[in-house]
């Protein structure tokens, strides 16, 4: 028979994995099947990420951190993960996919130490583990704020192009007219200027299209993209095409704009209630209460 505490932590090492496990079931089960389709998005994603690059330098045979991340990310397939979310975040130099992974398990092992001296419990220090998880929202908060840079130029871009088709260019000789006519280079032209070098590299130009749109990651250049393939592979007008995508994408905006400011007076009733009405209330009633405690109200 197993002592009291000894139990005690055996059942808790086992509702934690038990845990685990069921939310792995479930996402598995609500997740949506893989599309068996490989067609060339899929061919260029297993392209652009994977350990080729960016993991390919670590030794399988050296140290205790090495051989760390070998077991992460063969395990939990973590290179194609951090490879998209650094490229999401625009491939920049810091952190790189091997610096995310060694952050991620740099927070893990910090919060595990932390509640482990805090509780001076082992089981509870496996609670820790959370903290591999917690860098995945600095990234995506970077990746968001990425998008949002692209999104704020993309409809004005949107009409440059279809004005400068309208006038006669080719639709990738009026995107390289465009990027060398701006002044300043957002996130959006310079992901533009990879799509025109990647061309000028001897990619084809669906293929250089696709790669746009997987490195930025919005619905909104997918469908540009579409409406660019569409446009060739069917020999209609793309002045029209981008014209009543730019009027839909502005409608939406609009609309977007119009939500938020009509949730915008729901959301101030959180710091009213929070900081401004405690406030007010202890202003109106602390000369009361003093007056109370040092010998009644004097009336």
């Amino acid at each position: 028979m197993m002592s009291g505490p000894l139990l005690h932590y055996a059942l808790l090492v086992i509702g934690v994995l038990g845990s685990v496990a069921f939310y792995t079931a479930v996402h598995r089960l609500l997740a949506a099947a893989p599309e068996e389709d490989q067609s060339d998005l899929a061919k260029l994603a297993k392209k652009d990420m994977g350990m080729t690059s960016a993991f390919s330098g670590i030794d399988p045979h050296g140290g205790l951190l090495d051989r760390l991340d070998l077991y992460l990310l063969k395990t939990f397939h973590l290179d194609v993960k951090l490879e998209e979310l650094h490229m999401m975040m625009g491939r920049p130099a810091k952190p790189s996919p091997l610096d995310m992974l060694h952050l991620k398990e740099m927070m893990a092992g910090g919060l595990a130490l932390f509640f482990y001296f805090m509780t001076d419990s082992a089981a509870l220090g496996c609670f820790g583990l959370i903290g591999f998880f917690v860098p995945d929202t600095i990234f995506n908060a970077r990746i968001r704020a990425r998008q949002s840079q692209i999104m704020r130029s993309f409809p004005t871009f949107v009409d440059l192009a279809a004005l400068t088709i309208e006038a006669g260019l080719d639709y990738m000789t009026a995107i390289d007219r465009i990027l060398k006519n701006a002044k300043v280079k957002t996130e959006l032209e310079v992901e533009l200027g990879k799509m025109i070098n990647e061309i000028s590299l001897g990619y084809s130009r669906r293929d250089a299209l696709k790669r746009l749109a997987m490195r930025t990651g919005l619905q909104e250049i997918r469908s540009f993209v579409g409406l660019i393939i569409q446009s060739d592979e069917l020999g209609t007008s793309l002045v029209e095409l981008l014209r009543n995508y730019a009027t839909d994408m502005r409608f939406r905006r609009l609309n977007k704009a119009e939500k938020l400011a009509a949730q915008a007076s729901t959301k101030m009733l959180i710091p009213l209630f929070v900081f401004i009405f405690p406030t007010v209330f202890i202003m109106m009633l602390a000369p009361m209460i003093k007056s109370l405690i040092s010998g009644g109200l004097g009336f």
